[in-house]
């Protein structure tokens, strides 16, 4: 069995589901993209732990994390099952690591992981396992969890980190919710930021892009807080060593809030 690329996509609210954006449309095509994988392990940035953690329930439920969204959105069901046996796998991978990974026997999906997979694979009939950030660790760190599953790709097991390459809250709810103008110099500042995180995975630079909190521009405005950035060194480690990614969707709202997403790997770069 070829190794399946590792993917990083941006997962935007809970309303990426209904609403009509690029960014739905890029996620709904994304099984013609990675086609359909054995399994999914997936890292999301709203599933938080000290260190790392693995999630061995049979059977997730649905997490509503968000609030001030249309109704419907509360009463969607993405039933698709874990995999003990592959949560084993993952768990004994980052054990033989150093990792020391915790075991969760259950948690359901947040809506990082289950809006993107409500799109792509809607029939919700394969395994997903979920990891864990930890947000008080750095990209080396995340990047090493990666590189610890990396073995997993051969085995027919697609690897998302499911994040954001920019994420600012604090500048976009006031545009959102409120009406504010669309601030230009935030937009210069996300164009550059995505920018370099492209050019610099292009040509896998990964140390570069593990040291981004010092060589990327604009860091601290595009990443206040810096988990949902850590889903794409998940992503880039567990294409294994020296991988490059290739930008596959990049799409704005506001102007400013970005939606790229990356494949990683050598399969990253063969038309599909």
């Amino acid at each position: 069995m070829s190794a399946n690329p590792s993917l990083f996509i941006s997962h935007g609210g809970p309303n990426i589901v209904t609403d009509d954006t690029p960014a739905r449309d890029f996620l709904k095509g994304l099984s013609n993209l990675v086609g359909r994988p054995k399994a999914i392990v997936i890292v999301s940035a709203h599933f938080e732990t000290g260190g790392v953690s693995v999630v061995t329930d049979p059977n997730p439920g649905m997490i509503y994390d968000f609030g001030g969204f249309a109704p419907e959105l509360y009463q969607m069901v993405y039933p698709a099952p874990g995999s003990p046996e592959l949560a084993q796998r993952v768990a004994a991978l980052l054990d033989k690591a150093g990792l020391a990974p915790g075991r969760m026997p259950q948690r359901g999906y947040d809506h990082g992981t289950w809006t993107p997979l409500f799109l792509a694979y809607p029939q919700a009939d394969i395994p997903v396992v979920q990891v864990s950030v930890d947000p008080d660790r750095d990209a080396r760190w995340h990047y090493a969890v990666g590189r610890a599953l990396a073995p997993l790709a051969g085995e027919g097991v697609l690897m998302i980190g499911s994040g954001h390459i920019t994420h600012n809250l604090r500048a976009i709810f006031p545009v959102m919710r409120g009406g504010a103008p669309v601030d230009k110099a935030m937009v210069d500042k996300v164009e550059a930021f995505t920018g370099w995180f492209a050019e610099k995975l292009g040509a896998g630079d990964i140390e570069a892009v593990l040291d981004w909190k010092a060589e990327a521009p604009y860091p601290a405005e595009n990443h206040p807080s810096d988990e949902h950035l850590m889903p794409l060194f998940f992503a880039l480690g567990a294409a294994g060593a020296e991988a490059a990614g290739r930008r596959v969707h990049a799409s704005r709202q506001f102007g400013f809030f970005a939606f790229d997403a990356y494949l990683f790997g050598p399969q990253a770069f063969e038309t599909p």
